[in-house]
């Protein structure tokens, strides 16, 4: 069963979820701050991991920048109620999903299980029908079984969610996706996101293209309608 990493400074926090999470299968590795975490993560990578945003020595937000300067591991954050800046800020930054405090443990379980799926690849083997789902969209190359991404053959390294919005738009250039669209293919029906998500995921996907191409131009906004893959 897959590993996840827990990081939260509340004690009765890591024990609860901890506890839920094993009864589910999972290993839990668990820190009780940010510091510790980044090393722990380092050395012991996990499958995906959960972060509260406000911790001592290093918070949630500065964790994920870091794990993001190296890593595309799934991160799920828990924010209190009156976090919705810092909600945004993690989606820039790269975070799969939010669940704010007080939460089910069955939520929690059913967010996890959501993130993993859309995360986790499926066996090695590859036949002609899967061989065909890879998109070759002019520069932009894309494996979804093996999640790589490469833009004019450089890499870009991709969060699960950003992959599976890019996805959808490449799949179709030249046609409209509505922020509607893109949340259903990025998201399972647990999930409510509003539009403001789906807009934060585009402008990360657009900065990310841009490091490897100043020139790239490949998403366009229609406003007021949504987005689509430009036409080669």
């Amino acid at each position: 069963m897959p590993t996840i990493a827990l990081v939260d400074d509340d004690r009765n926090i890591l024990t609860s979820v901890g506890i839920t999470l094993e009864a589910e299968g999972y290993q839990v590795q668990k820190y009780s701050d940010g510091a510790a975490a980044l090393q722990g993560l380092q050395d012991t990578p996990p499958d995906m991991a959960i972060f509260d945003i406000k911790m001592p020595r290093m918070d949630g937000m500065e964790l994920l920048r870091r794990i993001r300067q190296k890593s595309d591991l799934p991160i799920i954050f828990l924010t209190s109620k009156d976090d919705e800046i810092d909600e945004l800020f993690g989606l820039k930054m790269g975070a799969d999903d939010f669940i704010k405090k007080p939460f089910s443990q069955r939520l929690l379980v059913e967010r996890v299980k959501a993130v993993l799926r859309r995360a986790t690849p499926r066996d090695g083997t590859v036949t002609p029908q899967e061989a065909a789902k890879t998109i070759d969209r002019g520069k932009l190359s894309m494996d979804p079984d093996r999640h790589s991404c490469t833009w004019d053959a450089k890499p870009v390294t991709l969060t699960v969610t950003e992959f599976l919005i890019l996805q959808s738009l490449a799949q179709r250039p030249g046609i409209v996706k509505s922020r509607d669209a893109l949340m259903d293919a990025a998201y399972d029906d647990q999930v409510y996101v509003d539009d403001r998500t789906i807009d934060s995921h585009i402008k990360r996907l657009r900065k990310k293209f841009k490091l490897v191409d100043d020139d790239f131009d490949g998403i366009e906004t229609l406003y007021g309608v949504g987005y689509r893959f430009k036409e080669a």
